[in-house]
Parts: structure tokens; sequence; C-alpha cells
């Protein structure tokens, strides 16, 4: 039996499809590989395993239904899509693909906002000389709050710049606190980084009470999904100088033109780079790859978030 995969573009299809050394065999008469989107006209047969492109929305989503049996997301986060999702169709997220180059995304943050980097780059435009201090790293107490793929990552970098890290989760262990500990953590945290995933529990966990129990221009990093923060309550804090933000992601995203974030002092915007970065195929690609093979050994595959 043919196992039937739809990929988003051609160059992933001639990646894929001419893999070598690995699990999957030369494209016959066990995988046929086929490029589709899900904006496209139905094919004649229902598809095994969907990859879709790598920025989506879900609006599509219904009209799988029948005609699709897996669906391979290339992001890790899927807020959205379980609202969308047709009974008899399974949603996989591309774990282990976006983790590291977020947390990448996440220092780059706190160290251009803790060492002035803004305020550098205006400066080199205008020629402009000027050495103020800046808070800088070395002994920055670092609350982390969300200790998953991302924030286990992002662990591994912060360690070696000498500073105090407090870990954060849903539920208390060991030395990582609960989550419930916030309103008695933030008031010692110079640095703030958010990577949980958005749900209930956790939409607009960063609200005003949030942002005024941080000391005085303490900073908050978002690198999880923009509705973590009330917008609004964090532009008012930013505005007055109560804290400062660094920001990969937003509510509403893209953020606006003439959004207040764009412009005010103690601000840093980065539009959602997370794990945007070249060598995200040296990822993807064998991911994608050992789920076609569960699926020729008669497995489901892999990160079924949503199950069918």
């Amino acid at each position: 039996m043919t196992v039937l995969v739809a990929l988003p573009d051609e160059g992933m299809r001639n990646r894929i499809a001419t893999l070598v050394g690995g699990v999957v065999p030369d494209p016959g008469d066990e995988v046929e590989f086929v490029v589709w989107t899900p904006d496209a006209a139905p094919l004649d047969r229902v598809i095994d395993l969907l990859v879709l492109p790598y920025v989506v929305t879900y609006d599509f989503l219904p009209r799988l239904a029948g005609r699709v049996r897996y669906v391979q997301s290339q992001s890790l986060g899927y807020d959205g899509a379980a609202e969308l999702l047709p009974v008899g169709v399974a949603f996989c997220n591309a774990v282990g693909v976006h983790e590291a180059p977020t947390a990448e995304v996440a220092m780059t943050l706190i160290l251009a906002s803790q060492r002035g980097w803004p305020d550098l780059a205006r400066n080199q435009f205008a020629e402009k000389w000027e050495r103020e201090p800046y808070p800088g790293l070395i002994g920055q107490r670092v609350l982390l709050v969300g200790v998953g793929g991302i924030g286990g990552e992002f662990e591994k970098r912060i360690t070696g710049f000498g500073v105090e890290l407090t870990r954060v989760a849903r539920t208390a262990r060991g030395d990582i606190h609960s989550i419930d500990e916030l309103p008695t953590l933030l008031p010692d945290a110079d640095i703030v980084v958010l990577a949980v995933p958005l749900g209930d529990e956790t939409r607009h966990l960063v609200d005003g009470a949030f942002l005024d129990l941080l000391p005085k221009g303490a900073l908050v990093v978002n690198v999880s999904r923009g509705a973590i923060v009330d917008t609004d309550a964090l532009v008012e804090h930013v505005r007055t100088g109560a804290v400062r933000s660094a920001l990969d992601v937003f509510d509403p995203e893209p953020l606006p033109a003439g959004h207040r974030l764009w412009s005010l002092p103690g601000s840093l915007v980065s539009p959602h780079l997370g794990g945007n970065v070249q060598s995200m195929k040296d990822r993807i690609d064998p991911l994608v790859r050992d789920q076609i093979a569960r699926l020729l050994a008669g497995q489901n595959p892999d990160h079924i978030v949503l199950p069918a």
C-alpha cells in the first residue's frame, strides 16, 4: 500500500524524496510525494500525511475532513487548531525544530536590551559617541516561566552568564516553583522570560497586576505567544518606565503600523523570528522523514498533540 505524502513546495519535495541513508526508501511503490496545499483542488485519494507550510492560519482545517489522515505542522505552537480540526484528522506539531533557535532569540533580546543595543544602533546612524552604563547581565535575577522545550534550551544558554536563575512551571517539583508562586517571585526578578504554551490558564498571564509586582525597570521577554501578555497593560507600564519589554510575539500580530510598542523607549520589537532560521530545514526534513517511516511501519506518527 502506497503512503501518500503531500508537501507544501517543490523544494521540500525534492529534499525529502532524495534523502539517502535515512529511513525512507527512494520514491517508488511504497511512498508517493505530491506538492499540495489546502487551498488547491482536492486530490482523488486520501492524503496520509499533509505537511503544512511554515506560516499558516488554520481556517482551512475544516476542509480536510475525509481528505487527510495526519497533519504535520512546521510550527511548535498550535493554538487555534483544536477548534477547527475535523473529526478523523490528527494534528502533529514540530517538536525539536524550533526550541533551540527560539532560545537564541530570547538570549538576543535580553543581551540587546541589557546592553543598550537599540540606543547604540541609533547612535551609530547619528555618528554619536556615548558611553552610558547599562544593566548588563552578570548578577541579574532571571525568572524563567516555562521549563518545556524552549525553556530547557534557554536554560542551557543563560547559565553561563552569571545570572541567578529561578524556574517556574505549572506545578512545583524539586527546585522548580509553581506558577501559583509568581506573586512572591516577581518582586525579586530583574528579567522575566515567558516560554509557556498559550491556553486558558496562561492567556493574559502577564496583566497589570503581574507587571505591578515587578521592580521598576525590570525586563519582560516574550518568545511564546503574544496573548500571554495583556498588550494594553504592557504598553502603559512601558510608557511610564515601570518596566521594559523585549518581544518576539505580539497580540495583535503582525504589530500594526503606528502601534506604541514600535516607538516607546524601553520597547524592543522582533518580528516573530523564533525558529525562522536558515537551518530550519535541517531539522524539519528529518522530522518529516521519520513520520513517513512510522506510517510505512504501520504506526502512528510521533508528536500527535490533537488526536483524531
